[in-house]
This record gives C-alpha cells, structure tokens and sequence, in this order.
C-alpha cells in the first residue's frame, strides 16, 4: 500500500566540519512537515578539492551523530542538469517505489535547475551561513588530536594519483648556436629555465612564457615550438605516487637580455658545441639530460 504522506528529501552538501545552525534549522523544518525525511548528498567527480573536501561518509556519519534515523544517500554531480535530476529520480524511486517526494533546499540550491517529476519547495534560511567562508577560516588551523592527524592521512590516502605539469624552455640566439641555462641557488648544475604550470594558465604555451619571463626577464621571444614531453625523476617526488610530466619547448630570443630572477641565481650562455663536455664533467642537472637529448636530435647539435 502506497505511504499516502509524502517523505520529506532534502538536497544538499554539507561541506563543512559540523553542522552549523543554518543546516539544524534546516533539517528541524523538514521534520516537522513529514515523518519521514531523506538526506540526498551530492558527490563532486573531484576528490578532496577545497570546495568539496568532504567525500559522503565522511558526511553520512557527521549528519547521523544528531540524527540517527535518517536515511542518507549519494547522489553524484552530473554535467547536465538534465542528467542529475532523472538520476535523482531514479535513486528515489529504485529506493523507495511506492513513495511520493518533497523535495527542499535553500540559499544556491538544485531547485534553478531541476526539471524532475517531484514538487520542490525552498525554505528561507535562519542566517546566511557560508560554507566556503566556514572552510577558509579553519583551512590553517592546527589542532593536537590523534582525530585530527588521522583525518589528514585519510584525506590524503583517498586522493587520486596526480601528475603535476611543469614546463622548461630552451631559449636560444645566434641561429641555434648558443643555448640559455640557469642555476638555482645552493646548486651547481646547470637547468633549463622552467617551473610548474599555474591553473590561470590556459595553455602549456602560455605556461612557458611566464615561466621564462618570471625567471629570466621580460624580453621579445619567438613563438613556443613544442619539443618534446616527459616523466621527471625529479628527487622530490621519487618516493612519492605523484609524478611531475614536463612539457618542453624551444623559442628563440628576438629582443632584449636575460636576467636571473624569481628561483634562479644566475642565468648563462652556453656554445652547443660545450654541450658534451659539460655532460662529461657533471654540470648540466641530471633531471634534464633526457630533456637535452631530445632537443640535441631535434636541431642536429
């Protein structure tokens, strides 16, 4: 026989490390509308990210502390709207066939973009909590618990494998013959002037010209040609699940002098011809020789 009253689902996130008065009050409210009451979570595609560094169950056991009767169910992020409420659909009425829904939400909620079969209804919320500002006010904040180190090593355990991006630039003038090398402080072998890609970047080109610039100076460069790319063993790293890939490109030097700047102490011309013997006596940085032989096939030095 059909539940004649309809079971109270709420939609939301909760990214936050307790439950604030806006989401108790929240919950209270649906309460009092219904004897039954869902919880539908969403779950970002993206693990541990700052806006999403909560993953369900970690949600699922905070929210039945306080209330252990209610039902707690994941619900996936989806690139269409479309897509997200019939799977919304679907995990109510797998779950639950012979139920009707109302749906609740607040302040940023799913009802802008819902387009499934259930009524919504929006309650107004008690205090304009905000979750991002919650997260950054304890984003730097130390606490001596055993709780705390091991949520640090469960968070960091359930990350996905990451592969950070740099790039390195061969700058070279006088028609190929004479090649840019830098040296980093505390360090006597010589590298390829480069870092790590930014996020603001919209390309690895882009990445590379800011790179150059950041290290060497604001100078008038030919367009980034794509040598080569590659894994890294970079010493940092060579212990660790995440890898560095560099992308490495060659440009050559229309206007201006280079300058060490940002992470580099000194920046020098070299002859390719010096190339093998600086090889020989150790002074180009073992990380980068791979690099170096892929462009020494590339241009024929």
């Amino acid at each position: 026989m059909q539940n004649t009253k309809p079971t109270g689902v709420i939609i939301a996130r909760f990214q936050t490390p307790s439950l604030h008065e806006g989401h108790l009050e929240l919950i209270r409210q649906v309460k009092q509308k219904h004897n039954r009451v869902l919880i539908i979570l969403g779950v970002s595609p993206v693990k541990g990210s700052r806006k999403n560094p909560l993953d369900f169950y970690t949600r699922e056991r905070m929210i039945k502390q306080q209330f252990p009767e209610i039902i707690v169910l994941p619900l996936s992020d989806q690139k269409s709207d479309q897509v997200w409420s019939k799977k919304l659909d679907e995990l109510l009425h797998n779950n639950f066939p012979h139920e009707t829904f109302v749906l609740y939400g607040s302040r940023d909620s799913f009802m802008g973009t819902y387009t499934g079969r259930y009524t919504t209804e929006a309650l107004p919320p008690v205090k304009d909590y905000n979750a991002t500002a919650m997260r950054e006010a304890i984003s730097d904040k130390v606490f001596d618990t055993d709780e705390f180190r091991s949520g640090i090593i469960y968070n960091t355990y359930n990350l996905f494998p990451s592969v950070y991006a740099t790039v390195d630039i061969a700058l070279f003038r006088n028609n190929k013959t004479q090649l840019l090398l830098g040296r980093k402080p505390n360090e006597t072998a010589w590298r390829f002037p480069g870092g790590f890609s930014d996020p603001t970047d919209d390309n690895f080109e882009m990445a590379a010209i800011r790179e150059l610039q950041e290290e060497c100076g604001t100078m008038e460069t030919s367009p980034m040609e794509y040598v080569t790319s590659m894994r890294v063993n970079d010493w940092r790293y060579r212990s660790e699940v995440n890898k560095i890939i560099t992308t490495l490109f060659s440009t050559d030097l229309l206007d201006g002098e280079p300058a060490a700047g940002d992470d580099l102490a000194e920046v020098r011309w070299i002859t390719v011809t010096d190339i093998p013997e600086m090889i020989s006596k150790g002074e180009i940085t073992d990380t980068h020789l791979p690099l170096l032989e892929k462009l020494a096939a590339k241009y024929s030095f």
